[in-house]
Parts: C-alpha cells; sequence; structure tokens
C-alpha cells in the first residue's frame, strides 16, 4: 500500500502539472504515455517495439495523435489519417509474406488495433484539454469516484459477482456503488465549478462515463487473461503500466468528446 501511495503521488506530481499548463506540454505527455502504452500492448503477444511492425505501429500512432491545429502537416502531403491507416494495413500484410506468416494475419489485426485503441484514446486527451481544463478534471474525478466506489462498496456489500471469467473481484454490487459515488462528484462538480450543464445533462453524461469506463477497465482486464500477464507493465510500482493506470480513460475522453463537447 505505501507504495502505491508513493508512486501515485510522484506521478500525479508530474502529470497534474502538466495538464494544467496545457498546450504543447500536453501533447509531449499524450505521446509519451501511449507509446509507452503501445509498447505495453505489443508486448503482451510477445511482439516488439524495436521490429518493423513495432516501427509502423509506432508511427502511425504518432500520426493519430497529431492534435487539430497540426492538421496541416498531413494537408501539406495530401493524406488523412484514415489513409494512412490504410497504407499501415499494406505494408503489415506485406510483412506477412516477407516474413512467410512468422508475423501472421492475426498479429495485423492486434497491432492494428492496439494502435487505434490507445491513439483515439490519447487523441482525445489532447482534444479535451483544448475545450477546457475543467473537462479533464471532470472526467479524472468521475473515474476515480467509480473505482473508489466500487472497491470499497464492493468489498462492504458485495456479493453477486460481476463479470467473474474476465474479473473475478468485481461484483454487481459494487458496480453500482461506483456510478452511485460519480454521480455525487458530478453534482458537486456543478455545485462548486463552473462546468456548463444542467443537473440532468451531467447526471446523464456521469452514468455513461461511469459505466465504460468500468467497461474500459474490463476490456484491459480481459486482455491481461488473454495473454495471462498480471499487470501491463511496472513503470509505476504498486500500480502496473500506463494501460493498467489509464484504461478507463481511454474510454472515457473520446466519449466525453461525443457526448458533451460536440
Amino acid at each position: 500500500m505505501k507504495q502505491r501511495i508513493i508512486s501515485a503521488i510522484v506521478f500525479g506530481a508530474i502529470f497534474l502539472p502538466v495538464v494544467i499548463i496545457g498546450g504543447m506540454p500536453v501533447v509531449i505527455l499524450a505521446y509519451l504515455l501511449a507509446s509507452i502504452a503501445l509498447y505495453e500492448l505489443l508486448k503482451m503477444r510477445k511482439l516488439s517495439i524495436i521490429s518493423v511492425p513495432g516501427i509502423i505501429s509506432l508511427l502511425l500512432l504518432w500520426i493519430f495523435l497529431l492534435p487539430n491545429q497540426f492538421q496541416t502537416l498531413l494537408n501539406f502531403i495530401h493524406f488523412t489519417k484514415i489513409e494512412f491507416a490504410l497504407l499501415a494495413v499494406l505494408l503489415f500484410l506485406t510483412y506477412t509474406v516477407v516474413t512467410k506468416n512468422k508475423f501472421t494475419f492475426d498479429d495485423v489485426a492486434f497491432s492494428i488495433l492496439s494502435t487505434l485503441y490507445v491513439g483515439i484514446g490519447f487523441y482525445y486527451f489532447i482534444e479535451t484539454r483544448e475545450e477546457g481544463l475543467i473537462f479533464i478534471f471532470f472526467s479524472l474525478f468521475i473515474i476515480w469516484a467509480t473505482d473508489s466506489g466500487a472497491y470499497f462498496i464492493g468489498r462492504a456489500i458485495g456479493k453477486k459477482k460481476l463479470w467473474p471469467e474476465i474479473s473475478p473481484n468485481k461484483t454487481i454490487e459494487g458496480s453500482v456503488g461506483g456510478v452511485f459515488c460519480a454521480l455525487i462528484v458530478a453534482v458537486l462538480f456543478l455545485l462548486f465549478t463552473d462546468i456548463p450543464a444542467s443537473l440532468f445533462q451531467l447526471l446523464i453524461i456521469t452514468v455513461v462515463l461511469s459505466v465504460f469506463g468500468q467497461i474500459g477497465d474490463l476490456v484491459e482486464s480481459a486482455l491481461k487473461r488473454h495473454y495471462d500477464v498480471k499487470d501491463s507493465g511496472k513503470i509505476m510500482p504498486g500500480h502496473g503500466g500506463i494501460l493498467d493506470r489509464f484504461d478507463s480513460l481511454l474510454f472515457v475522453w473520446p466519449l466525453i468528446h461525443f457526448i458533451y463537447l460536440f
């Protein structure tokens, strides 16, 4: 527990000031976190980031992360992000032939989906921060409240397993408790901040974000169980890897953009 607390304080001392500053520091942070997360994903499947498919995945990730203000870089070479993704697919498939199927079609699918999964999530981290610091803090507090509520309420009264095949310790009571705690935080946000929403709007948005944040956590749990790994990485002692810390937010940041900011 002591290790977890120290690790969380150190990471928070780096993460939060950068988010508060905004601008280019946030873009650099997103690129760093996303690159580590992609490395962790590829490692689960025993694919090296220092390899032809690893480098293609990394380059595609960096293209996907380009924020709107740098869109002119893509316009200059007359390629869209989707066209770069299609080009990457062709390169991956060519590599299956070059390696005589040592790099398989399944590896191609995993590499592309991993890049999209991480890239889309952290791209919307950048875009959400551009919309306003309040939205980043809202997303963080909603997920922290959901995780904490689910853990403590689940331990106190949890009996019915939520999804034992994927995450044996999670309970339905804990999941509902997590949503309830997130709703309390949403009301406090409305009372003490200038977040632009009515009470009804914010409660609906909070329920959606809290539920999908838990789904994001289960998705990563399913990945780890499938590839038989305990943690995605070891960069944060006591917490695991970047994916372990951001799995919920990779779902929440795109959703907060789709249902709130558009």
